[in-house]
């Protein structure tokens, strides 16, 4: 039974009225079947990221994020179906770059995709969809309760389009520079991870520091269970994150799945254990999160080309290296406060970094074409393709982010800051309406409404006092 064959005079893979386009997929359906599933399943990183960062956030600024979850995903769709898919898997243009072949997405259909023969390119596009937009959402986090939100989706839309689209051009098209160098990158160590930590990072800088930045308050998550609750969102759509990644159902992708939650699990040890160490044995449930989060960045550009306990090395030092890094914020004199540059930023620059030594032939097989090997297999010129990934993606990520910003920056009546005013009282008073974190109630002692669940105590930064009659549930 051989695999479906693209047919250049039938761009769009045959005319339904004329034939039966199912019947090229027989006895194949399963991968395709595969990938849907796995698409289903990434869908949560969205949703899994707005919970997270509204967590990490201050409560006056936390409903931005949860609001930008579905706005990114909004406009990465239109981006994508406009040109974005074009300019990344067209079967035409050079190593940097792909034409607009596919502008509007034309001749999009069930014709065998650029990246698998065995998927329709309709299912595949999709699927690529959702890395893009999730990239941009994680990019957002750079802009942590100062950005305004209109403009931070002009920035996204220009963004997939001048960093995300290049950068996934270079590594997984089949004309892709880095792809033929090669370097091994099995599901968006470089594009996704170490591309959203530089942007984020740029993004951060742009916009400058928070007002009454240093303040301790400013280091608290407000809410912890939000916290948890997207990190296990985002840890379940990791796992078809890398798990789809395969583009196939083959026994590859298993082992993905099964070294993506290796990984994780190893990246919560590791960082736990520098928290003991730091502070006497206590714990904190947050830093679990985070180092959870580390293994996940770690093991993406590996997933498909490492044996489990190599993926548990991984998971676990990345989990250290960025515990290690915790006040690297304040080392580089910045105020990027989701720790998007050192989870996703440094956390991708490490596991692109070890998937150069551990990479296997004997792993990567598993679907019965593919061959990446590194240091492991005696291939040891591996390591330095690895490097020059990472220095390629992360120099072109955060230049072209910085000069993207500042181009907007400059843009007369966009402001990409909220004014100082907007942000004493948070981002959630400034842009939305009649919206806040919390359940309104009312009280006999105020003809206002009040929010259920916040303090009066000053443990939140004095700005956030401003305006507000709150008490705290368990005081009532």
């Amino acid at each position: 039974m051989s695999e479906p064959v693209f047919n250049a005079s039938m761009a769009q893979g045959g005319n339904p009225k004329q034939v039966d386009v199912n019947a090229q997929y027989s006895g194949f359906e399963y991968n395709y079947v595969y990938i849907l599933a796995c698409t289903f399943i990434v869908f949560l990183i969205l949703p899994g990221i707005s919970l997270l960062y509204a967590g990490l956030a201050r409560r006056k600024s936390a409903l931005a994020f949860l609001f930008q979850a579905f706005m990114v995903l909004a406009i990465t769709t239109f981006q994508w179906l406009f040109w974005g898919y074009s300019l990344t898997y067209s079967r035409d243009g050079g190593p940097f770059i792909g034409t607009l072949q596919n502008f509007g997405l034309r001749n999009v259909m069930v014709a065998p995709s650029p990246g698998s023969a065995v998927l329709p390119e309709i299912v595949f596009c999709l699927f690529q969809l959702l890395f893009c937009a999730c990239t941009v959402m994680i990019v957002a986090g750079g802009a942590f309760e100062r950005g305004r939100i209109l403009p931070s989706l002009i920035f996204g839309f220009c963004w997939a389009t001048i960093v995300y689209c290049p950068l996934a051009r270079w590594t997984w098209s089949e004309h892709g520079w880095l792809y033929n160098l090669p370097a091994i990158d099995f599901a968006g160590g470089g594009p996704v991870h170490i591309a959203s930590g530089c942007s984020a990072l740029a993004y951060a800088i742009v916009l400058g520091k928070r007002k009454h930045y240093g303040d301790p308050s400013l280091r608290k998550p407000h809410n912890t269970t939000l916290v948890f609750l997207g990190t296990v969102l985002l840890w379940t759509g990791w796992l078809g994150f890398n798990g789809g990644s395969s583009l196939s159902a083959s026994m590859r992708a298993m082992m993905a799945v099964f070294n993506t939650n290796t990984a994780a699990c190893m990246g919560i040890l590791g960082w736990v254990l520098v928290d003991m160490v730091k502070h006497k044995g206590k714990f904190s449930v947050v830093g679990a999160c985070e180092g959870a989060i580390a293994g996940l960045v770690g093991i993406t550009p590996a997933a498909g080309c490492v044996s489990i306990w190599l993926a548990a090395c991984i998971g676990f030092v990345t989990g250290i290296v960025c515990s290690l890094l915790q006040d690297i914020n304040d080392w580089m004199g910045i105020d990027e406060g989701m720790d998007v540059f050192k989870l996703h930023g440094i956390g991708g620059m490490v596991g692109a970094f070890l998937t150069g030594i551990f990479a296997s032939d004997s792993i990567s097989s598993l679907d019965g074409s593919s061959l990446a090997s590194g240091g492991i297999d005696g291939n040891g010129a591996q390591v330095g393709r690895q490097l020059a990934e990472i220095c390629a993606i992360s120099g072109y990520s955060f230049t072209v982010s910085c000069i993207l910003l500042l181009i907007l920056k400059y843009i007369p009546g966009l402001h990409l800051r909220v004014d100082e005013a907007s942000e004493m009282v948070g981002l959630d008073r400034a842009q939305f309406f009649d919206e806040q974190i919390g359940d309104w109630s009312m009280t006999p002692e105020h003809s206002t409404p009040t929010l259920l669940g916040v303090s009066t105590e000053p443990s939140e930064s004095k700005d956030e006092q401003i305006g507000s009659r709150e008490t705290k549930a368990g005081d009532i």
